[in-house]
């Protein structure tokens, strides 16, 4: 790519040599084309490549740089400049200078099961019962308070996680072992404490760039800061409108204050969108000048486009995913677009469930991205393996994956021992588990745990035996009987993991209900079968490719970009999240999750809500989305899901519908239309 190639702006920030720059790189303006142009252009002007440093976040990302610099340049000169990630170029820091801190160079980076392991010999040495503190759980507590660059004092006096860090910490170093979360502290640590160390990595770059800046840390900006505060010619590349990392740790405020740390920068904006049509970017535009704290700029394209941005209200949930699947279909048999040009996103990956099953249903290709398959979930094949043992107590998968799980004293010894008898006796392992002569071998506490389990079990089947159409409130109350929830959240790192397995063992349930109270044979059984079956959907060539239409969470969208989007579920409580209405940062960031979610659209964008949802088994309104008053109706389209679907319109359909819209649309935006 020559400068001659980029537009005026691009230029501008591609020839910019020397002091800070920071270029504002909106959806779609084609900033790796920038980043790559200026590394070369650098080369071009006398800088030595190897006194170049680019920086990102994925292996993926730097990946895709070098790839593009060595089309520009010979490939021997582009790979002597560095382009890495972060935690990269951390261990390139430590590997040379963490003896300073007291460690020795061969030290060995940790993965999540050695940390794992470490931290429960830790819990087991102090006497920690399971019931109190999880292993994984500290570690992500642990890992919060190295985020912000904290150490056992983040904890509090008194506090048991300061003692679990402390010692963690001093085991790693005992065993000359750093964790991932370690790279970035350790490395910013030698660099501010020992001002040799800081002069000799900051006079080995020379020119630094940084990419996705919108997305760093405090600790990534107090490390760029040491290594480019003395020279200045640090160039950062962002988007503060898709700045949508909070949570876990972006600081915003680097690249809207980054004049505070690199004084009279060259600042350059890229505003021309190479993906979207017009209004589509209209329609982003429009919602994201409502938040308060950002870099102005505008979106804009040469691309006209035919289709308007689309805003349907459906009656309810279960509607609005046939309602995709319905278009879709239409789509690629009328005019033969792809699978893959399709994409729905949402805020929550819950949400995904409806969508699967009328994907499957209607036997349409489809692929979870940045995600998991709702029925892939962990929680819920639990379940389904409790469930199964109900309707079938022989069947080994099932019992082996719930027999100690919660933990209730049944150690992997006997579970190994039991297995290899089953295959002696040619039984199934449960009656080997309560076989009189395979007992007498356990130890008082294991026999005792072993029969517990069966009876729990037996007690389940002989309820469901008596109440056989109610198999979603039984469900309900093994949950409980098990304190499966308490346990679930034990084994998770964070409050965020936690909330998300919660809230999928309620759509479980959910899924449950809504199939107990469906037409046909409604059973336990039933149910079970119509997962299973729905599930074999690995004949399809385009599937084990994995191609099809896109199942996406919004956060996942980010960096993509689909012909077709879907945006789904734009309601109160949803988008924005029931978590961010109280605080107005939080909606900020909503409404940055949105318009990201809106700029992946290339040709046409639909946006959908709910007149209600199906909560607990019963329909429950819902209130659209307080950002869909916020979209300017130049190019926004109402669009009446019954004539879509060519259904007849009922009373109450139409009212809802119009209700519902009215409120939206009646109200002046801020664009005075």
């Amino acid at each position: 790519m020559r400068l001659s190639e980029l537009n005026e702006p691009q230029q501008q920030a591609a020839k910019q040599i020397h002091g800070p720059v920071l270029i504002l790189a909106g959806a779609g303006t084609g900033k790796t084309r920038v980043i790559t142009t200026r590394i070369a252009h650098l080369m071009s002007k006398g800088i030595n490549p190897q006194k170049i440093l680019a920086v990102t976040f994925t292996n993926k990302a730097a990946a895709e740089m070098r790839e593009r610099l060595a089309k520009v340049i010979p490939k021997k000169r582009a790979t002597k400049a560095t382009l890495c990630t972060f935690h990269s170029l951390c261990v390139r820091i430590l590997r040379k200078d963490i003896e300073r801190l007291g460690y020795k160079r061969n030290f060995t980076i940790y993965a999540q099961p050695d940390q794992v392991g470490l931290v429960r010999k830790i819990l087991a040495r102090k006497g920690t019962s399971k019931d109190k503190m999880d292993a994984n759980l500290a570690l992500g507590i642990i890992g919060k308070a190295k985020n912000v660059g904290a150490g056992p004092e983040f904890h509090g006096e008194g506090d048991l996680m300061r003692d679990v860090h402390e010692a963690y910490q001093s085991a790693l170093k005992l065993q000359n072992a750093v964790d991932f979360d370690d790279l970035l502290v350790l490395a910013v640590r030698v660099l501010e404490q020992f001002p040799a160390v800081r002069a000799d990595w900051a006079s080995t770059y020379s020119h630094i760039m940084v990419d996705e800046f919108q997305d760093t840390s405090n600790l990534q900006m107090r490390l760029l800061r040491a290594l480019g505060d003395d020279h200045q010619n640090v160039c950062v590349v962002g988007d503060d409108d898709q700045s949508i990392y909070g949570w876990r740790g972006a600081e915003i405020s680097n690249i809207l204050d980054f004049e505070t740390f690199f004084p009279n920068p060259k600042v350059v904006k890229l505003e021309q969108n190479y993906r979207s049509t017009t209004p589509i970017l209209h329609t982003a535009n429009s919602l994201i000048r409502h938040n308060r704290d950002r870099r102005p700029k505008t979106l804009w394209s040469e691309n006209p486009g035919e289709e308007m941005v689309r805003l349907v209200g459906i009656p309810d949930d279960r509607q609005e995913a046939d309602f995709v699947v319905n278009e879709i279909w239409e789509q690629r048999n009328v005019k033969g677009f792809p699978w893959e040009d399709f994409a729905v996103l949402f805020r929550t990956n819950m949400q995904s469930r409806l969508f699967e099953q009328a994907f499957r249903a209607a036997k349409i290709p489809y692929r979870i991205v940045g995600g998991q398959s709702f029925f892939d979930r962990r929680e819920v094949k639990d379940l389904l393996a409790y469930l199964t043992l109900l309707v079938n107590p022989e069947d080994d998968s099932a019992l082996l994956r719930v027999v100690n799980t919660p933990p209730r004293g049944i150690s992997d010894a006997t579970i190994a021992l039991a297995t290899d008898e089953s295959i002696h006796r040619q039984s199934p392992v449960s009656k080997v588990l309560l076989a009189t002569d395979f007992q007498q071998g356990l130890s008082g506490r294991a026999s005792t745990a072993v029969n517990a389990f069966a009876t729990l079990i037996g007690n389940f089947r002989y309820a469901l035996s008596e109440d056989p159409g109610r198999y979603a409130e039984l469900t309900s109350h093994l949950i409980e009987e098990i304190d499966y929830i308490s346990y679930i959240k034990r084994c998770c790192k964070t409050a965020e993991e936690a909330n998300k397995r919660e809230e999928a063992i309620w759509e479980f349930l959910e899924s449950m209900r809504v199939h107990q109270k469906g037409t046909g044979k409604r059973t336990l059984q039933a149910f079970l079968d119509e997962i299973a079956l729905a599930g074999d959907r690995d004949d399809d060539e385009d599937v084990s490719e994995k191609k099809g239409v896109c199942l996406i969470t919004l956060h996942a969208s980010k960096g993509l970009e689909f012909p077709e989007v879907y945006l789904i579920g734009l309601e109160e409580g949803i988008l924005p999240h029931k978590r961010a209405l109280e605080e107005e940062q939080s909606r900020d960031e909503e409404r940055r999750l949105l318009y990201v979610g809106i700029t992946r659209a290339m040709r046409r964008l639909t946006i959908s809500y709910c007149i209600s949802r199906i909560t607990y088994g019963d329909l429950s309104p819902c209130i659209p989305s307080s950002f869909l008053a916020e979209l300017d109706r130049l190019y926004l389209e109402s669009i009446c899901y019954e004539e879509l679907m060519q259904q007849p319109v009922t009373q109450d359909s139409a009212a809802a519908s119009f209700s519902a819209m009215r409120a939206l649309l009646s109200r002046d935006n801020a664009s005075g239309t």
